[in-house]
């Protein structure tokens, strides 16, 4: 960090808080060149995820609208708030740590889908349906199939 004072880069670090609203941290500092003391602010750097949509178009990452998908498929299922949240911020975070700011919707939707499968089967089929847009009975029973045989090969192993 550069002092303010002399422009030197070496200072030590004095005391560290958060600020009050926790986004950020507040940091006293002293430059090891003058000995003078100065704060600094350090902040999280959010970078925007853009989502590319199948018709090609782009729109900002909208946190709100993966919780309202989640939330829709898992209607009327013993699946807690507190859960979902979970399963939004998994998802959140594996797009941020990320290195790609651009992301396929399909992506996101196989995280969905993966999260959702963990939390609840109808709730995973029921999101399944619509993503998947299952045109007739047969893919929709394919899908089923498919969900007992993972589910089948889990208690055999």
């Amino acid at each position: 960090m550069k002092c303010p004072f002399c422009g030197a880069l070496d200072s030590k670090v004095i005391d560290s808080r958060p600020t009050e609203e926790f986004s950020s941290i507040r940091r006293r500092r002293e430059c090891l060149v003058c000995q003078k003391r100065f704060t600094t602010f350090e902040i999280v750097e959010s970078l925007p995820i853009i989502v590319i949509k199948k018709d090609g178009s782009r729109q900002s990452f909208d946190r709100n609208k993966l919780m309202r998908g989640l939330i829709k498929s898992c209607e009327k299922r013993p699946v807690s708030l507190e859960k979902i949240e979970h399963a939004v911020n998994e998802i959140e975070t594996t797009l941020q740590n990320s290195l790609d700011r651009e992301v396929p919707s399909t992506v996101i939707g196989e995280m969905v889908m993966k999260k959702l499968k963990e939390l609840d089967q109808v709730a995973y089929v029921r999101f399944a349906s619509v993503y998947r847009q299952f045109k007739d009975i047969n893919t929709f029973m394919e899908e089923l199939s498919r969900l007992l045989e993972d589910k089948e090969n889990q208690n055999n192993q």
